[in-house]
């Protein structure tokens, strides 16, 4: 498990589950890796992906490098629309419904050098052309987020995810 932050919810229930965690900094606080750091701490443990859920900083370009092809990103709208950098909770719940959008979803894609704009590996939508506020598309898009990413982390376990010619398919 990788943090930013020590003191998040995962990091605790991952210790709890001994699970091992990696703390990443660019600043290299005390007990905290730097990206360079983490690359060679995730080697020698193998790892075949990384799963970024709640990570708002940018990767570093060396370290999407390193793990090509093995990092996913959740993201709470349909991309490529309300995406980038500053799209991320609320503020992308309030550009979606301030656009009068009817439809709003979710998104998981491969991490590269650009905010929100890897190659999209699933997506899931939810009808929102009844609701009264952004705060409504939030509860409806995070409920399908906790269906979409385990599918796809599943299908990456299962050798199910296929790249071929820049397009990922599913199996």
């Amino acid at each position: 498990m990788v943090s930013d932050r020590d003191d998040c919810g995962a990091v605790k229930f991952a210790l709890e589950k001994e699970i091992p965690v990696f703390l990443v900094d660019s600043k290299k606080k005390t007990g905290f890796f730097t990206f360079d750091d983490l690359i060679l701490q995730l080697n020698k443990i193998r790892v075949d992906l990384i799963v970024l859920a709640g990570f708002l900083k940018m990767i570093p370009g060396n370290f999407v490098d390193e793990f090509e092809n093995k990092i996913i990103n959740i993201h709470p709208a349909l991309l490529p629309s309300f995406g980038g950098k500053g799209m991320y909770g609320s503020n992308v719940h309030k550009a979606v419904f301030e656009s009068s959008a009817k439809v709003s979803g979710a998104t998981v894609h491969f991490v590269d050098k650009i905010f929100d704009h890897g190659s999209i590996i699933a997506q899931r939508t939810v009808d929102i052309s009844d609701v009264a506020g952004y705060e409504e598309i939030a509860e409806r898009v995070l409920k399908i987020e906790h269906e979409l990413l385990p599918f796809v982390i599943e299908k990456f376990a299962d050798n199910k995810i296929i790249i071929n010619n820049n397009r990922v398919v599913i199996k």
